[in-house]
């Protein structure tokens, strides 16, 4: 892993797909700052897609699928794809398809079961705007929440934990997973195309999938906080945090193309 400013001239001159994490990623301490937006419109005006691939519920993924200059999202670490259809309307793809509902009603009995079992576990306060997975609420207690990640495995549950949540979900999918679907659904690019074309950039251990896979990814500058855990770090490292950082990428992108 190098800082992006070292990397070679032109290195992503054919890059056409910006994927992104977005808690951390894009915003900062909760907060998307304006020169962040600004560098998702340039690079949609540049002609290049724009997708967060977030942990983030559904309720906001549809916010953002909506009114961001974004191409569409995928949210719930997977387990769905939002894009703008029209002017106001928005087109939803689901994982599990005409059974999601069914899953998630299971996702629900399955949180249930670990709150009862763990007292003083709580889930995340955006859990009712979830539609493909259960989000509990980190705390700092780093045993409860070891605790937590094992109760949802032990019931049969992928398990992620990010810097907001321990995430549960059915399916067996992940970041990667859905990318790729979304990629050659929507798009039509296989996985081999995807190596030029597509560049990522994430701040955490979810993310580690995507940065396992592409050969474009930057890690902003909050990722060395989870090196030791990743299979594979980024390609690159910004000097700044959060949205700072992804404005780096998305200047170095920019400046490639031109």
């Amino acid at each position: 892993m190098k800082n992006l400013h070292e990397r070679p001239a032109g290195i992503f001159a054919d890059v056409r797909f910006v994927l992104t994490d977005m808690d951390e990623t894009l915003t900062h301490k909760g907060r998307l700052g304006a020169a962040t937006y600004r560098a998702l419109e340039e690079l949609q005006h540049a002609g290049i897609r724009i997708i967060p691939v977030t942990a983030a519920p559904a309720g906001w993924c549809d916010q953002m699928a909506r009114m961001w200059p974004v191409d569409g999202v995928i949210g719930e670490n997977g387990g769905f794809f939002f894009r703008r259809e029209g002017l106001h309307e928005l087109a939803r793809s689901f994982w599990h398809g005409d059974y999601a509902g069914t899953v998630m009603q299971q996702l629900r009995d399955k949180a249930e079961t670990v709150l009862r079992r763990l007292p003083g576990t709580r889930l995340a306060d955006d859990q009712p705007f979830r539609l493909a997975s259960i989000a509990f609420a980190r705390d700092g207690n780093s045993r409860q929440e070891r605790e937590v990640a094992d109760a949802l495995r032990e019931q049969g549950l992928d398990v992620a934990i990010n810097n907001l949540w321990i995430l549960g979900w059915l399916g067996g999918y992940d970041k990667l997973a859905a990318a790729r679907k979304m990629l050659e659904e929507e798009y039509g690019v296989d996985d081999d195309a995807a190596d030029e074309i597509v560049a990522y950039s994430g701040d955490s251990l979810n993310d580690g999938p995507m940065f396992a896979r592409y050969r474009h990814t930057a890690g902003v500058s909050t990722i060395r906080e989870c090196l030791d855990a990743l299979l594979k770090p980024p390609a690159w490292i910004t000097d700044g945090p959060g949205g700072a950082g992804f404005v780096e990428f998305a200047e170095a992108i920019l400046a490639d193309r031109r």
